[in-house]
């Protein structure tokens, strides 16, 4: 094997302003506040033409990205249902005629010990979050860019440690960590990327509703696993960016934690029944 000179660089040196300019990236669960409205702000700060998906229309993201004459295609749609599936791909090809970046980021989260789930709750919670994410990945397979082609999976802390009430939360997470290692090396051949972000903790609307139920000791726990603080959603978007980007050109199959580790304390503090 003939190795590459230790000074070798790219032949098309990217500006660290604009990474993504010419590439589209495609983001499900993208609100108004949250990771995915952040992560869409992110690349199309650096460049990048969006594609984004959400239950309800995020009016205020969609203003700053127009502020940002920024180039986006918005669907209304739900990543469990095929045909709204089909629908995003068909206006995200419509409107750019290319792909080259997704970030499952669409996801639910709820908290009960497993016996209080009803069998409802538990498999739509499966459902959003981890088949939900596959089904949107497996139709992206024809049409992501090849080579060049990146898929970042929305995990979580939870799908690599234990906390009381988020089983089945982590279960799903867990689940998308695993899909991310192995399609990582079935897509490697076609030269795209695969990778996972395991965020902990990060101030959005959907941890707040359990912040603001806790007292003060549980929330001394929360921090002693946190050691830089809890995140922000700006956090996340600029590991994305990272990951999805030719900087990251060499990276596939892992999946990086975010402001925690393994061996900080585990997250054992109780959100639900004490």
């Amino acid at each position: 094997m003939t190795s590459a000179p230790e000074n070798a660089s790219s032949d098309h040196p990217t500006d660290p302003g604009q990474r993504f300019r010419g590439k589209v990236a495609l983001i499900t669960g993208a609100r108004d506040r949250g990771i995915g409205g952040e992560t869409a702000l992110r690349l199309a700060r650096e460049g990048a033409s969006v594609a984004l998906i959400s239950r309800h229309e995020p009016d205020r993201l969609l203003k700053k990205l127009s502020k940002l004459k920024a180039a986006a295609v918005y669907t209304v749609g739900d990543i469990t249902k095929a045909d709204d599936i089909a629908r995003l791909y068909d206006d995200c090809l419509k409107q750019f005629g290319r792909l080259d970046i997704v970030v499952n980021n669409a996801g639910v989260e709820q908290a009960s010990s497993l016996e209080k789930f009803s069998d409802a709750d538990w498999r739509d919670l499966l459902e959003i979050n981890l088949n939900g994410s596959i089904a949107v990945t497996k139709a992206a397979l024809a049409h992501l860019s090849k080579p060049g082609g990146v898929i970042v999976n929305i995990a979580s802390a939870l799908g690599l440690a234990g906390c009381p009430g988020f089983s089945i939360y982590s279960a799903s997470k867990a689940g998308l960590i695993g899909f991310t290692q192995s399609l990582a090396w079935e897509l490697a051949p076609q030269g795209i990327r695969v990778v996972a972000i395991a965020p902990a903790l990060v101030h959005t609307p959907m941890v707040h509703k359990h912040i603001a139920q806790l007292t003060p000791e549980v929330m001394a726990e929360i921090e002693a696993c946190h050691p830089l603080g809890v995140g922000r959603p700006d956090d996340v978007a600029a590991a994305v960016a990272f990951l999805a980007s030719e900087d990251a050109r060499w990276i596939t199959g892992i999946t990086l934690p975010l402001g925690w580790a393994q061996h900080y304390p585990l997250p054992t503090w109780k959100v639900l029944g004490g």
